[in-house]
């Protein structure tokens, strides 16, 4: 991996792409949990989630020609080619339903171009309130349009990721959730649907929720068959959290903290990560500050370039200039990589599949 791919990539993920042909490719990811309004697209080898339908892309300097006979696409910037795409298949999964008659792209969807992913419960107790919300979040426009169901029962679940693994190659999944009611804090569906997943196909799973009260949770969790655990801060500063997400803000850093030092003691160093996004407030120093503390317990600080998404109430907010995310990527790389941690020895999820920020690909730079 060249540094000229890297910041290509971290360039395509901030500034987004406008698509000649937008029905290019497989469908792309709009509302929702997890990476929203992107489009899977592989460069040189590297799968990554380009923004192609927020406010930034409209207006990016980047266009993608349509496909040609061989399926790959031209990148060009003032006319000038700097890459070449392709677009990952359409999933075979996609064409077929449950027992019950759900499509199974409600249950579960594609990300990248090996990841299976789903959101378990299409809810959340933050989202529910204006004055609670994540400002950031989109967990409630695809129950609302009609593409997902609230809640994917187990049995949905495992049906779905077996057929992903048998006819899409699938290598890992990633299990999100809304935040119910309860100090579970959704650690008790995540598990629930990790046993039946399990004892229907053998697939890494990784579990993602807010820190359960109880930190017993932990070892249930994994008990049930989930291998890594995501607890996503967001933002790392109070100031940030408490005007971002003051719902989540509710859950002090200090539980964070502590959640983190015993889930790294059950799933073991570089297997416990969180999802920090850059460009919301948090300046560089305080993501690195906070990501070497990170670093140091071993949990892998997934940083990724802020997305605003249509129809939240921070759709106009700019994304991060991409020499910002070069100022906190180049050297948070290298800093996991000092720490014996690395993407690509994650058992699963967001960290291993790294396809919505350019950090794994600055891991496999040489420290300058």
């Amino acid at each position: 991996m060249k540094l000229s791919d890297s910041n290509l990539i971290n360039d395509l993920q901030t500034k987004g792409m406008r698509l000649v042909d937008p029905r290019a490719g497989h469908e792309s990811r709009r509302g929702g949990a997890g990476p929203s309004d992107h489009k899977a697209v592989t460069i040189n080898g590297v799968t990554v989630m380009v923004p192609v339908h927020t406010a930034p892309a409209f207006e990016s300097p980047f266009l993608v020609d349509a496909p040609d006979d061989d399926g790959h696409s031209r990148v060009t910037r003032d006319g000038a080619e700097v890459a070449k795409i392709r677009f990952p298949n359409r999933p075979r999964f996609y064409d077929l339903t449950t027992a019950d008659g759900v499509p199974y792209s409600h249950i579960a969807v594609l990300h990248s171009r090996n990841v299976l992913a789903t959101t378990v419960l299409q809810t959340c107790i933050r989202y529910e309130s204006r004055k609670k919300t994540c400002k950031f979040c989109a967990i409630g426009q695809s129950l609302a349009a009609g593409r997902t169901v609230a809640h994917k029962t187990p049995a949905q679940l495992a049906e779905v990721a077996k057929a992903a693994v048998e006819l899409d190659a699938v290598e890992h999944m990633v299990m999100t959730t809304g935040t119910p009611a309860g100090d579970d804090r959704g650690a008790a569906v995540l598990a629930e649907s990790a046993r039946a997943i399990k004892a229907a196909v053998n697939i890494p799973i990784q579990g993602q929720c807010e820190p359960p009260a109880d930190d017993a949770w932990h070892q249930r969790m994994f008990d049930a068959g989930i291998d890594t655990l995501g607890m996503h801060l967001e933002t790392v500063t109070s100031e940030v959290r408490a005007d971002v997400m003051p719902g989540k803000a509710s859950v002090p850093l200090e539980k964070y903290f502590s959640s983190f030092e015993a889930a790294v003691k059950v799933f073991g160093r570089g297997q416990v990560s969180t999802y920090i996004l850059a460009g919301l407030g948090d300046t560089a120093e305080a993501i690195l500050e906070v990501s070497e503390k990170l670093c140091a317990m071993g949990v892998y600080p997934f940083v990724v370039p802020f997305v605003p998404i249509s129809g939240t109430p921070l759709e106009s907010h700019p994304a991060p200039k991409s020499e910002f995310m070069v100022s906190v990527l180049k050297p948070l790389g290298q800093m996991i990589v000092k720490a014996g941690m690395k993407s690509e020895d994650i058992k699963a999820g967001c960290g291993r599949c790294g396809a919505c920020s350019a950090l794994s690909t600055y891991e496999k730079l040489r420290a300058s």
